[in-house]
């Protein structure tokens, strides 16, 4: 019933989304955890840089991406010696590209959510026995499962969504790299206006349903 030139970037955008927000999700834990623990020197501008990706304009994430995995730059040149191709313009690029701006929203609102914690509740587990990793995993992230749901929806949100660092840094390959957002652009510069609806009414679809399923379950928790 659909073109493939529908269904390969709806599919290919679900699937790089997919895999981003897994990274993130990990990584957010980890870096909130240790963000929302205590002070240490130099948090701040650690966190400003972590941050950096949720306010910089998607090509100058793009043009780093390049300046940092490029051929021409020592991971890149180190990346294509083991892997005997470069990273630009291949699925992987199009995944470190989502997950970078994808990143902060997963990471402050876990951490927010950390934070907000009762540090009493935490306590009280301490006291009874449990050492840190048990309070961490049995209490301060059940306490925290909300933030966690809420970032994961905001983190998939942006990584379905990413537009321009994944056009310069991956390209806009139909069937590789050829995401929703970039068939969409290119679909209504040809004047393709029939597929460039057909995959805007997709997105928006996808986006509700995940939003409307994510709220009423979240809503049904006592």
């Amino acid at each position: 019933m659909f073109p493939n030139e529908f269904w390969s970037p709806i599919t290919l955008s679900l699937k790089i989304a997919s895999i981003s927000v897994v990274i993130v999700f990990l990584f957010g834990i980890i870096f909130a955890r240790l963000f929302s623990l205590r002070a240490f020197k130099g948090k701040a501008f650690i966190e400003t840089i972590l941050m950096l990706p949720i306010v910089l304009p998607p090509t100058v994430i793009g043009f780093l991406l390049i300046f940092f995995f490029g051929r021409n730059s020592p991971v890149g040149a180190l990346i294509e010696e083991i892997f005997h191709q470069s990273i630009m313009f291949t699925t992987w690029a199009a995944i470190i590209a989502s997950t970078i701006v994808a990143f902060p929203l997963m990471f402050q609102t876990v951490k927010l959510g950390f934070q907000s914690v009762d540090k009493d509740i935490e306590e009280a587990a301490r006291v009874d026995g449990a050492n840190e990793m048990k309070v961490f995993l049995f209490v301060t992230l059940p306490l925290s499962a909300k933030s966690m749901v809420t970032g994961l929806i905001l983190s998939f949100a942006r990584a379905l969504g990413e537009f321009g660092a994944t056009l310069m840094f991956a390209g806009n390959i139909p069937g590789k790299t050829q995401t929703a957002p970039t068939a969409i652009y290119v679909a209504m510069d040809s004047g393709n206006m029939s597929l460039a609806w057909m995959l805007v009414l997709s997105m928006v679809v996808i986006s509700f349903l995940m939003l409307f399923v994510t709220n009423y379950s979240v809503k049904q928790k006592p």
